[in-house]
């Protein structure tokens, strides 16, 4: 069963993820000036956008098992994350050559979202998990970890050459805290009787958001494609 404020707020994810996403094709095409990889203006939106998936991807987890969702129904969308992961990349090989993305945002899903199922019972232990993903890319003081092979783990010393990276540290943690709060929601409104913040009604005006989150992961493949081609065929039409 869906829960109308769950896709709103991930509709609501979706559309600031378009907004940025349309700011920096126009800075990569030189239609605007603007810093995607230093100015903390855009550096802070790209944290704060991606914090929101994975946490609305724990909630939603949190609500899936509460649900009694199969291993069967489980694989198959994790199936289709992977994919779509492998998609990203091919895309972005051919958008940005050897900057292409290796381990963004879909992959390092493909990677939590079993682990956090399997997660799942520790109930109150995922608050300190979630802390500890968080603080140790920044407390590591072990070997360099960097380079393709091993910085999906996110305990390197330098930044990959790539478009997008999401590992597995420190975004573990936004998921496990999604998890986590939607454990205690459910639990706070199985307890009252009551619909609770997350199953409560929505009001009419976010509607159209619920349905454009309903659709996240088809949203998140063609957006950029359109946007894209959309700019590149605009500026092909002016000159």
């Amino acid at each position: 069963m869906r829960l109308p404020r769950l896709d709103a707020l991930r509709g609501f994810a979706l559309l600031w993820m378009i907004a940025f996403h349309f700011a920096f094709d126009l800075a990569h095409l030189r239609l605007i000036e603007a810093d995607f990889y230093r100015d903390p203006v855009w550096t802070g939106q790209r944290v704060a956008i991606l914090s929101l998936f994975l946490l609305c991807a724990g909630l939603g987890q949190a609500v899936a098992q509460a649900q009694g969702q199969p291993t069967a129904r489980f694989a198959r969308r994790w199936l289709q994350i992977a994919g779509a992961a492998l998609l990203v990349s091919a895309g972005s090989w051919a958008m940005f050559g050897p900057r292409y993305i290796h381990f963004g945002v879909l992959h390092g899903m493909a990677l939590m979202l079993p682990l956090a199922r399997w997660a799942a019972p520790l109930g109150h232990g995922l608050l300190p998990l979630a802390a500890l993903a968080v603080a140790l890319p920044l407390l590591w003081t072990g070997p360099d970890l960097s380079g393709r092979a091993l910085d999906w783990l996110g305990l390197m010393a330098r930044k990959p050459s790539t478009e997008d990276h999401v590992p597995l540290l420190p975004w573990l943690g936004p998921m496990l805290l999604g998890l986590w709060l939607g454990q205690r929601l459910l639990a706070r409104a199985a307890a009252s009787g009551r619909p609770g913040l997350l199953g409560g009604p929505l009001p009419a005006a976010l509607q159209p958001l619920a349905r454009l989150g309903r659709w996240s992961l088809s949203v998140y493949l063609l957006h950029q494609p359109l946007l894209m081609g959309g700019l590149m065929a605009g500026l092909a039409l002016t000159r």
